[in-house]
């Protein structure tokens, strides 16, 4: 697929998908301080990374992924509960989310037309917000798990674990991360957004600003070992490709250390460029459309000589885990840090009546073993939490060039 800067004029009908008619799917992750997933791209039936094809509407199954129901039947209902509503005067985005919530789909979302748009900047590269990544914990809390140097968040003072309690009055413990963060969002830079927060015993309110943020995802570093760190803080486009930039220009014999950690998805199109340049073809992933095995392969022709680690922790999310799992199935790299974080749900959006869009659960993807990472995540070959840099750099120097 072609990604998500031409997704909006290209949503189904709410009341039935339209054969023929052109979808992006998407996997529920969050991204970047406002965007919430990550989209299929060149997912060709014939099982090649072609460049640029999109999934047909006719080709998606309703599957009831996650103990939700089918997908048509549940956009049905967000579409009639948005009708109803707008009819009596009421908030249609509202009703289709909690028809959405009563689906049972733990990954569903509705967005207003404006935190879409935000959405596919964020996609692009950019997004208007505070400047942070959050994650849900096991008990609910929302927690910051990194901030954007110079961003709204980091001038006021936020850091990693921090807890976030509220945003604008609404309390955010148990909510889907991709609410609260939608919640952070804005149309426009400068308008303000007060978040409760929560560090140790001290809780307080602060203000922010949203800006609008560039986002540069990936960094590349060498190490005084001589080895390249590579990291990746989200896929957005252009990153993949950033990625082979970064491995074809290492010095000779120098090994890779992949960083995901943090990393919470993105385009998936993204993901498997950044594949193609450490495997020489082959299997990426696997996913299901109407009870058909679809996959994702990898370009030939990337650099399988280099040993190579990557890092991951809870924070290591979806499309992220796809990429780790493909790396860790075929042998390719060490897995090591935490066990990632466990989303691998593949979204179909509708357009709603009042504009709006939700996001439901169609099916899910696996690793090239046949693993599934929903609700289970990846766990690494070697654990590693604190000081997990610094374990990684170890087993990399240990490791010869790849047979």
């Amino acid at each position: 697929m072609s990604g998500l800067d031409r997704f909006a004029d290209r949503i189904s009908a709410p009341r039935r998908i339209r054969r023929g008619a052109t979808l992006t799917l998407v996997f529920a992750s969050v991204l970047v301080t406002g965007a919430a997933t990550g989209s299929w791209s060149g997912a060709a039936d014939d099982g090649r990374n072609a460049p640029s094809p999109s999934v047909r509407s006719d080709a998606l199954a309703p599957p009831a992924a996650d103990g939700a129901g089918g997908d048509t039947d549940t956009a049905d209902d967000a579409a009639d509960a948005a009708a109803e509503a707008m009819a009596d005067g009421k908030s249609g985005k509202k009703a289709a989310e909690e028809a959405v919530s009563r689906s049972g789909d733990r990954w569903g979302s509705v967005y207003s037309p404006g935190e879409f748009q935000e959405f596919e900047k964020a996609l692009g590269g950019g997004y208007t917000g505070v400047g942070l990544w959050a994650r849900r914990a096991a008990d609910g809390r929302i927690e910051v798990s990194r901030v954007r140097r110079g961003g709204p968040a980091d001038r006021a003072g936020l850091r990693e674990g921090d807890r976030l309690r509220s945003v604008d009055g609404e309390h955010v413990t148990g909510r889907p991360v991709t609410e609260v963060l939608g919640l952070l969002r804005g149309d426009r830079a400068g308008t303000p957004v007060v978040l409760g927060v929560q560090r140790g015993p001290r809780a307080w309110r602060e203000t922010l600003h949203r800006a609008h943020v560039s986002t540069d995802p990936v960094t590349v570093s060498q190490l005084p070992s001589g080895a390249v760190l590579i990291r990746v803080a989200a896929f957005t486009k252009g990153s993949g490709e950033a990625v082979r930039k970064a491995v074809r220009r290492a010095p000779d014999g120098a090994g890779i250390l992949l960083d995901l950690r943090g990393n919470s998805g993105g385009l998936v199109s993204e993901a498997v460029t950044a594949a193609s340049a450490l495997v020489d073809g082959g299997l990426v992933a696997t996913y299901d459309v109407r009870g058909q095995e679809k996959a994702l392969h990898a370009r030939r022709g990337g650099d399988t000589a280099r040993p190579l680690v990557t890092l991951v922790d809870g924070g290591t999310m979806s499309a992220a885990e796809l990429l780790t799992g493909a790396l860790q199935d075929r042998g390719r790299a060490v897995v090591v840090g935490t066990r990632t974080f466990g989303k691998g749900a593949v979204q179909m959006p509708s357009r709603l009546p009042d504009g709006s869009v939700a996001e439901l659960t169609v099916g899910h993807y696996r690793t090239p073993s046949g693993r599934a990472v929903d609700g289970r995540g990846i766990t690494p070959d070697l654990e590693a939490g604190n000081g997990a840099e610094k374990r990684a750099e170890t087993v990399l120097t240990g490791l010869g060039p790849p047979s």
